[in-house]
């Protein structure tokens, strides 16, 4: 990859960060309206410099839709940091939409597509009215926006120039001395545009001190040797200049210089660069006003001085240091750690196999082996988890054009955002959740006449949730509008064949009809839905990741759906357990505990379900070997194990195995891509031995015994 293709990817990372600090921006204030509070200025500020960076860094790669886009936004943020605008739910809601094409017109760029030429017109115009007209690109492609690239050059004089004189126009004269270090170039600024925004707050003079270049041979490309000194008579206060320099001034060295009457300066030096300037801390210098800039960086800082016209801020906590690393890499660190986990079982069952006496130093070694491999594994998994916060930002985005589409006043709300989920499992998130969350509104929220109709006075809500529970990652996708008419989707299933005409199915049922191919229950087809495409994908994607999906709906009050998932894609704890002869795997994260019953607390229910008593509560008993035709109806319960399992909705079953092996790391193997999907079982593993065993799904083999439940037999079991 070149140089400027590397620049060019960090940019668009860097735009992710940018666009989850907007949404953070807004959030906040959106938050401060529903709770009546004043308008946070430091979070107008931060969404402000979002915006800014990212037309900043766009520019520099000829990203002419974004960077106009991007101005205009701008402009109507600086309204309202300026108090030209006051905040409202109508201007925040203009901002939202401006925020959601913003991040389209960067996914534009980053794809290397051009969007329509009157793609957020409307949002542009709304912005326009806001600020009270201005300007605009027109839409034939004519003369571009005002203040953006109509600007003449501003030429800069580098021969030594006579001291501006004060004249008694209150005009104050500053001296101000700037170098730049490596990385202000490296992050993509150039003195040049700094030098403008000077200029436009009076009479600039620039002098360029030569001192410090060497001879042509000794020049190096990477090595600035210039250093400017600057002259600016202005009727700014002296924090106005330091305004100039706030997204650069951890990346250069300035000093300012306040030139009193008596002629004795007053010297205001940045101090976070409070450091000699030299040929070794300085970088090169970009010649010209028409070099591309590279990505703006969004953090900043700005020194505080005891001048009462300097306003003092005091500087962001440093952030930790941080290194971008190719996912393929990660990857690779992931399989090895893998291997190494299968490793260890081998080595572990070699020596039992071999019948070697295990002594104290022997086992010593083992479990020191073992904690090692874990400690590496659990470190490995923590690089790739990440919070689902971007995913759930994006989706805000999808649920706004979904309400824009259906003509619904929706509102969004998120819980969890925090939780961390493997990367992997985000990304392959966002089609599934996208499918949902336009489903909830379309087909689940009411219009504004059928919410008030039916006595509603809250407005129509959609809600985003996600928990770590029982080694799992559950997501929810909560709505409160009308819930499932289950009448209407069993009758449209039956007029599409989808179910035989005279079948009576129980609640449960008729709702996993929705994930039936070209099943839909929209009249016509619309931007949203009415192509019968849509949930069943979501059901295979949400399998393919070894997930499942649960429907929950009450008439009236909404419906949630529930996304379970692996908390990792790579490695796990399990319970070896033996199954009818069969080896298989219990995630350990699902179980609550072990026990061996009497046969005095196994008992027989009426429909002939097996139910064992626990402490005074009875608890379903499932067999894994007659679940999954291993062996049939057994005889003899009371000789089994049993696992007490927690499903997902705190629900609790006991799995019947035969005996318990062992609990150990296991390295999940999916059987999606070279098998298919086997109900009940989430993925498999490799073993010591070099046999396969399959992970199996508590909640999901639960399942597979509603159509197919065991015998028990009379002699073990008693009557409750």
């Amino acid at each position: 990859m070149s140089t400027l293709e590397d620049i060019r990817q960090t940019f668009f990372q860097e735009c992710e960060e940018l666009l989850e600090s907007l949404d953070d921006g807004l959030e906040l204030l959106r938050d401060g309206l529903d709770e009546g509070q004043p308008v946070d200025s430091e979070a107008v500020n931060a969404v402000f410099r979002s915006v800014h960076s990212i037309k900043g860094g766009a520019a520099a790669f000829g990203l002419e839709q974004l960077v106009r886009f991007a101005h205009r936004f701008e402009t109507t943020l600086d309204d309202l940091r300026a108090l030209r605008l006051v905040l409202s739910f109508d201007i925040l809601e203009v901002c939202l939409r401006a925020a959601d094409q913003l991040a389209e017109l960067v996914s534009a760029g980053r794809e290397g597509r051009t969007l329509a030429e009157d793609a957020g017109a409307q949002t542009i115009a709304k912005l326009i009215s806001l600020s009270g007209g201005g300007d605009v690109p027109p839409a034939d492609g004519g003369e571009a926006e005002e203040g953006l690239n109509t600007y003449a050059p501003m030429p800069l004089n580098f021969d030594p120039s006579p001291m501006l004189e004060c004249d008694a126009d209150n005009k104050s004269l500053f001296k101000i001395s700037f170098a730049a270090q490596p990385k202000l170039f490296i992050n993509g600024h150039d003195p040049v545009h700094l030098f403008r925004e000077l200029s436009e707050l009076g009479d600039l003079s620039v002098e360029s001190d030569l001192s410090r270049v060497p001879y042509l041979d000794n020049i190096r490309h990477d090595d600035c040797s210039l250093q400017w000194v600057l002259t600016l008579l202005t009727t700014e206060a002296e924090a106005a200049l330091w305004d100039v320099f706030d997204f650069v001034v951890d990346l250069c060295a300035v000093e300012i210089q306040k030139i009193v009457q008596d002629g004795e300066p007053s010297i205001h030096i940045d101090e976070c660069n409070a450091t000699a300037i030299s040929a070794e801390n300085v970088s090169a210098v970009i010649e010209g006003p028409n070099v591309p800039l590279a990505a703006e960086v969004a953090s900043y800082s700005i020194t505080q001085s005891s001048n009462a016209e300097h306003v003092a801020k005091a500087a962001p906590i440093a952030a930790k240091a941080t290194v971008r690393v190719d996912l393929d890499h990660v990857d690779r660190l992931i399989n090895v750690v893998g291997e190494l986990v299968i490793n260890q079982a081998v080595l572990t069952q070699c020596i039992t196999a071999a019948d070697i006496p295990m002594t104290a130093a022997l086992s010593s070694s083992l479990d020191e082996f073992m904690s090692l491999a874990r400690e590496i594994q659990e470190g490995v998994m923590s690089i790739r988890a990440q919070s689902v916060k971007p995913l759930f930002q994006r989706m805000a985005r999808i649920a706004r054009e979904a309400a824009d589409l259906a003509g619904k006043n929706v509102r969004f709300e998120t819980d969890g955002e925090a939780t961390e989920v493997d990367k992997t499992v985000i990304e392959r998130l966002v089609d599934p959740l996208t499918h949902i969350i336009r489903n909830a509104v379309d087909h689940g929220l009411e219009t504004e006449e059928g919410r008030t109709a039916a006595g509603k006075t809250d407005p129509g809500t959609v809600t985003l949730r996600a928990a770590h529970r029982s080694g799992r990652v559950l997501i929810d996708v909560s709505d409160n509008g009308a819930g499932i008419n289950r009448a209407r989707v069993l009758k449209i299933a039956k007029d599409k064949g989808l179910v035989p005409a005279d079948a009576v199915l129980p609640d449960s049922e008729i709702d996993k009809l929705l994930f039936l191919p070209g099943f839909s229950t929209a009249a016509e087809v619309t931007d949203l839905s009415g192509r019968g495409v849509g949930m069943d994908v979501v059901r295979s994607s949400i399998q393919k990741l070894g997930g499942r999906i649960n429907i929950a709906s009450e008439p009236g009050a909404g419906t949630v759906m529930s996304i379970s998932l692996p908390l990792t894609l790579a490695v796990l704890d399990g319970m070896v357990v033996d199954v009818a002869g069969q080896t298989m795997v219990v995630p350990i994260a699902t179980i609550v505990e072990t026990i061996r019953p009497e046969a005095g607390d196994l008992h027989r229910l009426a429909d002939g379900m097996t139910v064992v008593a626990v402490r005074g509560r009875f608890i379903p008993v499932v067999d894994l070997g007659h679940v999954f035709k291993f062996r049939e109806a057994t005889k003899t319960y009371s000789d089994l194990v049993y696992l007490l399992v927690e499903s997902d909705h705190q629900q609790m079953w006991a799995l019947a195995v035969d005996r318990i092996h062992d609990q150990r790391q296991v390295v999940i193997k999916g059987l999606e891509g070279n098998y298919g999907h086997v109900p009940g079982v989430a993925a498999a593993t490799i073993l010591g031995d070099g046999k396969v065993a399959l992970i199996i799904d508590p909640e999901e083999a639960v399942q597979r015994t509603d159509a197919d439940q065991p015998v028990p037999d009379h002699s073990q079991l008693k009557d409750c």
